[in-house]
């Protein structure tokens, strides 16, 4: 690994980066492209799920990394290299597929792409576990949270002006070529021998016997079925309902992801300050304040603030969140550990965004959706006592 802190940390914050590109598209814009092409939000909605699959049976991947050393490269940067392979052929195979002809051809390249994110995602996870400190943890979150965020920027900037101006094969060329962006960093990597403590041991899974491990599970699971519910439908509401171009909804996507840098700052910041329990119950209150707005916008203009508050919501919880799973992960099952925990929080996107999907098709419509979002935080304030009642990391259960 680089020696200077920093440099490390852009390494992992350019990984975060090429993750950002790709959720900016399938997150935001992938619903506009499908009702662009005559197909509705519940299209939408079982093809998010869907693609969702990967990041769930990431676990598996997560266990590879951990025990075998590839081709005596290391635990982690051979699969990184891997994953990013297989994202930049997919998206250039996906970018000759009409998904109105070939819907389930699309949802097939698509989960192979999101099977490749998902490798170098859970290693890339596993490399920081297995290198940067707990003291650390929540400025790495910031990075990684941030430079998603950054590669959602970038990537909505220009996506939604090339897909009205030029066609969205483009906008799929163009997220291939973004996907080459970490690649020399991790060519450089070299991973040092394990010491004994982190060696792989079957013995550590026992962890997730642990109410505390179970109530943080179900926490990761509560946050994410929100915030991915609300994220997916923010554009076509807008779109709905004050007719807003392709070039516009990339403009707003951007306006959101400077919102999530500005969260992931937030969120670094809560938990350097205020400890990992109040930092919590603080996201929490920002989620509401963020999602709950969004059903009520009275004006076009005033979505561009809303759509930022939303942002910094997102930032945060993400931050705040992972940063969490970091303390209590086991470090002999650093990445399989990890994983699991993030599995959870898939598995909840996949659940938000039906959700959502099928909300914004029903009487209920956008305003409720984003509604009904907002008031399941409730669910969380049962489990975080549970999480924090007696402070202990994975390790010390095992």
């Amino acid at each position: 690994m680089p020696e200077k802190k920093f440099v490390r940390y852009a390494m992992f914050g350019s990984l975060y980066f090429t993750q950002g590109t790709i959720l900016s598209y399938f997150t935001a814009l992938n619903a506009l492209y499908f009702l662009s092409r005559g197909l509705s939000m519940t299209s939408v909605g079982i093809f998010a799920s869907i693609a969702m699959i990967p990041f769930v049976i990431k676990i598996f991947l997560g266990m590879l990394s951990d025990k075998i050393n590839l081709l005596g490269m290391g635990h982690r940067k051979p699969y990184i290299l891997l994953g990013l392979i297989i994202q930049i052929v997919c998206l250039i195979l996906v970018a000759f597929v009409d998904p109105a002809k070939y819907y389930w051809g699309f949802v097939a390249i698509a989960f192979v792409l999101q099977m490749g994110m998902a490798l170098y995602d859970t290693c890339t996870d596993g490399l920081a576990l297995d290198t940067i400190p707990e003291d650390e943890q929540g400025t790495i979150q910031s990075f990684m949270v941030g430079g998603r965020a950054v590669g959602v920027i970038v990537t909505a900037s220009v996506v939604g002006l090339l897909a009205e101006k030029v066609s969205w094969m483009a906008v799929f060329l163009l997220l291939a070529v973004f996907t080459l962006v970490p690649i020399p960093m991790v060519l450089k990597v070299k991973e040092a021998a394990r010491p004994v403590e982190r060696v792989f041991d079957w013995k550590a899974f026992s962890a997730f016997k642990q109410k505390t491990i179970i109530a943080l599970a179900a926490l990761g699971f509560v946050f994410f079925l929100i915030i991915a519910g609300a994220n997916q439908i923010v554009n076509p509401y807008l779109q709905e309902r004050f007719n807003i171009s392709l070039s516009q909804a990339g403009y707003l996507t951007t306006v959101w992801g400077i919102g999530v840098v500005l969260g992931s700052v937030v969120g670094g910041q809560l938990i350097q300050r205020v400890g990992r329990k109040r930092a919590t119950w603080i996201s929490i209150i920002i989620s509401v304040v963020g999602i709950l707005p969004l059903a009520f916008i009275p004006a076009a203009w005033f979505a561009w603030f809303l759509v930022a508050l939303f942002g910094l919501s997102y930032g945060t919880y993400q931050t705040v969140y992972f940063s969490l799973a970091m303390g209590y992960t086991d470090s002999r099952i650093a990445a399989s550990m990890f994983s699991i925990l993030m599995a959870v929080t898939n598995v909840a996107q996949g659940a938000g965004m039906a959700l959502s999907g099928f909300l914004a098709d029903s009487r209920f419509g956008y305003a409720g959706a984003f509604i009904l979002l907002a008031v399941l935080n409730v669910l969380a304030i049962p489990i975080i006592p549970i999480i924090f009642g007696k402070r202990q990391t994975a390790e010390a259960v095992a």
